[in-house]
């Protein structure tokens, strides 16, 4: 229910919210009230209006840096399950490499060669997030691949890429779809963590976490609403996708779904 909201959020913003995010239309640091629901900030902007089209900025990176990661995730880890040998050893190592780096330098180095930007930001995470994920998806993948009706269907001749295809990729599908949804919050999070630290999505396009970076920050204890509206909307959304990671767990886990 929490998603559905911040999504019918994100999508109508424009109608929503009293005013464009970086329009300029109050008097600068105003309480909450009934005009702006959540006061505005040090440039007289609505907070109100920008914590919803952030939600644009986050889910979006999120659906599509996820969704990119998880296809990635799904070709090399079917892959080097399937394939094996040298195949298989090369794209370990590489998932080694890049989880021997910590995610947060991981990313802020790839952002920095690549210029910050909304895209590069997707690419970073989904390069991370592709190798990363891929480890789990080969664990299902070399579980389904010594099944019997792999065997049956390898001695009537199906070829390589469809054996892949039409029997192990849906089988795995599970595991994707929870790894997807609890991948969302882990990207959302990284993607509010690079605009804080500057290296992300650049100002003045309206993010959760350059709203709490920057000159606010100089405001946050006299004016605590500039910091506790975009914390608040992280926190929800990130708990929203990690319940609902729970939840998809529960029902597609034959051994939890007794319990």
């Amino acid at each position: 229910m929490l998603i559905l909201v911040f999504c019918l959020m994100a999508i109508f913003a424009p109608l929503v919210t009293p005013a464009e995010p970086n329009e300029l239309t109050a008097v600068p640091l105003q309480s909450p009230s009934r005009a702006h629901l959540l006061g505005t900030d040090q440039f007289g902007r609505d907070v109100y209006s920008r914590v919803v089209y952030g939600a644009r900025v986050s889910l979006a990176v999120g659906v599509l840096a996820t969704g990119i990661a998880s296809l990635g995730a799904a070709v090399f880890g079917i892959l080097g399950a399937y394939v094996g040998g040298w195949v298989d050893a090369i794209l370990q190592r590489l998932a080694d490499a890049v989880q021997a780096i910590p995610p947060i330098v991981f990313l802020i180095g790839l952002v920095v060669v690549l210029n910050p930007s909304f895209n590069t930001v997707v690419v970073a995470l989904s390069a991370r997030g592709a190798f990363v994920l891929s480890r789990m998806v080969r664990g299902a993948a070399l579980t389904i691949k010594d099944q019997q009706f792999i065997d049956a269907a390898r001695s009537t001749g199906v070829t390589g890429a469809r054996l892949m295809w039409r029997h192990i990729l849906p089988n795995v599908m599970p595991v994707l779809i929870v790894l997807f949804s609890v991948n969302m919050s882990t990207n959302i999070i990284a993607e509010a963590s690079l605009s804080f630290l500057g290296y992300g999505i650049q100002p003045p396009s309206p993010t959760w976490g350059g709203m709490m970076s920057g000159d606010t920050r100089l405001y946050m204890i006299a004016k605590p609403w500039l910091l506790f509206a975009p914390v608040l909307a992280l926190g929800i959304t990130v708990f929203a996708f990690n319940m609902l990671g729970d939840a998809l767990r529960d029902q597609l886990d034959p051994r939890l779904r007794g319990r």
